[in-house]
């Protein structure tokens, strides 16, 4: 869905999403907002400091290019997607609800949620009985 900015990103919800940040982070923010970007006036997380044009955002050319010189320093393959589903894990690991990740994701429907993203482990599906006091640890394990 179109939306109106100047890098012509597309939201397929076509609604916006909160992004939640402690204070210390929204701190941090705040310093490297006013380091790097001195006077320049703009809104948006990732703007062209050193290309033209100046103060705008990047655009997906400008992300693939820094993705594809970090792969090639640190020989690390990684897309930047890969970062929601780190997150995603992330969350459903230390206890979040499906439908918790579904409105940070901003999935439409909770089914996606599930498809996508319920494929943690046995183990990791074990952890929350056993956090809970579910198993008295004599348990066979095989």
């Amino acid at each position: 869905m179109p939306r109106q900015n100047d890098n012509r990103a597309r939201a397929k919800a076509g609604r916006t999403r909160t992004v939640p940040a402690g204070a210390e982070l929204m701190r941090l923010y705040s310093d490297y907002l006013h380091r790097e970007y001195g006077a320049l006036d703009s809104d948006y997380v990732f703007v062209n400091l050193f290309a033209e044009p100046h103060g705008h955002p990047w655009g997906y050319p400008a992300v693939y290019d820094l993705v594809r010189r970090l792969r090639k320093t640190t020989a690390i393959a990684v897309e930047p997607h890969q970062y929601r589903h780190t997150y995603a894990s992330w969350l459903l690991r230390r206890g979040a609800g499906m439908e918790n990740v579904k409105e940070l994701l901003g999935h439409a429907s909770i089914s996606t949620t599930i498809d996508t993203y319920g494929h943690l482990t046995v183990e990791d599906a074990r952890r929350t009985p056993d956090d809970a006091g579910w198993f008295s640890g004599r348990e066979v394990r095989l």
